[in-house]
């Protein structure tokens, strides 16, 4: 322990803590923009400089070590005098149209600005010309950049991704993305961790709540929105709704309220997701020397676009079973459309997720209908459905619950948990076990998967077949563990990867929380939902098995292997290495039904 003296009051402090970790124990607020522990401790915006007595310069709060005896002024007039200046100074470069921000009200710049008193700026505007592509899923206004480095270090360190960098020296120097290309140039994975780090709205996800209004505004159009599980988590948030009224049922009844005509449950299609990904593991392993092992789960299109473009040497073992987004698209517009008597292009489906990536998937080649237009037509981040609400000025605390529209609003307990880190895993691992041995596993018996652990394997018993498994979440942890499988040192047989650290309820969709880590909360109450659920099996879903008997037959069936599987290589990232052209593996599980 040291005794630090700060600001009048004296403290005593773990040794090794910074001067703003000392301040935050005594009590004492200093602001800072770039800051955020552990991966960003540059001091680059130097908002929380402080005067240290004995030294001669101003010393930034957030990476300067407290010693035993030291004498720190946070306020003082030498160190207001200079975080007003560099304050200002971001200001003149920083497009300061805050009305029509969507950081508005949420801007750690706008807050520390009004909280220093700036009321008019003291220097002459200086804004960066540099634009982008506007129908990139992820937008950067180049304008509103204030240098924090945040997304660097956010895209190095827990993604592995590189795509930003510190480009130029002195006063050129800013942040762009590496090696002088444009984002959609990059390998950019759209696992959007820089737009929820970003403390400004330099970053964003492409606003599509005008499209959907449109849609909703057409008397002619039949609206549908479908839900994701980690929506029910984090909805609330964006809309000061209190946690213990964000029920699931007041979350259908504020869509409804928004003009959608029918509100459906993506769980559902989790749980179709399992019976097709279930049973193409189950007969790979049946036929375990004609495949490359492990396989990857495919529900994660940030998963996928990494694999493309950083790991292609795993992209053939990625199951080619949709995502449970596009299993409902495509089961919207022929299922649905049949048994709802309509023409299939009347509809227009809205996809509420909290994930970026989710635009780019729904717009791939490969995941369009036997009539060309795409499954999914629009996506929408948790945030823009939150700016909806707030748009039509809705109360939704006084709405009464709704239930999801049938024939697919049902979901099992194993459905709600993908949107956690190792759900996935755990949802198929149970329908694989009462596969193999004709009874249900304790639905508890997976909770070693759930250990917060960057990634972890295991192995599980199914009725004395073992299955060798793995899970990550955050790529850089994914890297990690491809890596091992690389070496040999993990043998496996399925693995799980999210982008997002924590899976879902961590996406790059939600809302905002400046240096709050929410996603493990979120989670809680997913694990929630499933253990109050009667029905925790995605083989018993009744509205699944109505699916199955009435429209696709039996997991991977003809029809089942036309609409809900594809073929990862019909798209490709813009620096993927051309790969060979793709030939089916000897005894590959869509040549025939499997029977088991």
């Amino acid at each position: 322990m040291v005794n630090v003296t700060i600001d009048g009051r004296n403290v005593q402090v773990e040794d090794g803590l910074t001067v703003l970790q000392a301040a935050g124990v005594a009590g004492v607020r200093i602001p800072s923009l770039c800051y955020m522990p552990p991966l960003n401790d540059v001091g680059a915006c130097r908002v929380c400089c402080v005067e240290v007595e004995g030294e001669d310069r101003l010393v930034a709060a957030c990476n300067t070590t407290a010693w035993d005896g030291m004498v720190v002024w946070t306020d003082s007039p030498k160190a207001h005098r200079a975080r007003v200046t560099n304050v200002e100074l971001m200001l003149a470069r920083h497009n300061c149209n805050c009305p029509t921000c969507v950081r508005s009200g949420n801007c750690e710049l706008q807050r520390t600005a009004n909280d220093l008193g700036l009321i008019s700026e003291m220097y002459e505007k200086e804004l960066s010309p540099i634009t982008d592509d506007p129908t990139f899923p992820l937008q950067r206004a180049y304008d509103k950049c204030i240098n924090c480095l945040r997304c660097v270090n956010v895209c190095d360190k827990m993604q592995g991704v590189h795509v930003w960098d510190l480009i130029n020296t002195g006063p050129e120097a800013r942040v762009d993305v590496a090696e002088h290309r444009s984002v959609a140039e990059s390998d950019c994975t759209l696992c959007g961790q820089c737009i929820t780090h970003c403390p400004v709205g330099c970053l964003t996800a492409r606003d599509d709540t005008g499209e959907v209004e449109a849609a909703i505004a057409d008397p002619d159009t039949i609206v549908l929105a479908q839900i994701a599980p980690a929506v029910r988590t984090s909805w609330h948030e964006g809309i000061g709704l209190d946690r213990e009224l964000a029920t699931t049922g007041r979350m259908v009844a504020t869509a409804k309220a928004l003009g959608f005509d029918y509100v459906f449950d993506t769980d559902f299609s989790a749980d179709v997701t399992i019976m097709e990904e279930g049973y193409e593991l189950l007969h790979k392993l049946q036929h375990r020397d004609d495949y490359e092992w492990p396989m990857f789960t495919s529900c994660c299109p940030g998963w996928v676009r990494y694999a493309k473009g950083k790991a292609q040497d795993f992209v053939d073992r990625i199951s080619t079973t949709k995502s449970p987004q596009q299993i409902f698209g495509a089961l919207a517009k022929t299922f649905f459309a049949q048994k709802a008597g309509v023409d299939p292009k009347r509809l227009y489906l809205v996809s509420i997720m909290p994930c970026v990536a989710k635009k780019a998937e729904a717009h791939y080649e490969s995941m369009r209908g036997e009539e060309g237009g795409p499954d999914v037509d629009a996506v929408l981040t948790v945030r823009e459905f939150d700016r909806m609400i707030r748009a039509h000025h809705l109360d939704v605390a006084h709405l009464d619950e709704a239930d999801f529209d049938d024939p697919m609003g049902v979901a099992s307990g194993a459905g709600h948990i993908f949107g956690v880190t190792g759900g996935v895993m755990e949802a198929a691992l149970r329908t694989a076990y009462s596969v193999v041995t004709g009874e249900n596993p304790d639905p508890e018996a997976l909770a070693a998967l759930r250990e917060r652990d960057g990634w972890r394997v295991g192995t599980f018993d199914m009725g004395g077949t073992k299955v060798r498994v793995g899970v990550a979440h955050g790529l850089v942890n994914a890297e990690r563990l491809l890596q091992a499988i690389r070496d040999g040192k993990e043998e496996l047989d399925f693995v799980e990867v999210m982008a997002c650290p924590g899976g879902c309820t961590g996406g790059g969709g939600n809302p905002i929380h400046d240096n709050e880590e929410l996603a493990a909360d979120r989670a809680g109450t997913l694990y929630a939902i499933d253990e109050a659920a009667t029905l925790r099996f995605s083989h018993e879903n009744p509205q699944v098995i109505q699916c199955y008997d009435e429209f696709l037959g039996e997991p991977n069936s003809e029809i089942a292997e036309r609409l809900l599987h594809t073929d990862h290589r019909t798209w490709t990232m813009p620096n993927e290495e051309p790969l060979p052209a793709y030939a089916e593996a000897p005894g590959d599980f869509r040549e025939e039904p499997a029977v088991y």
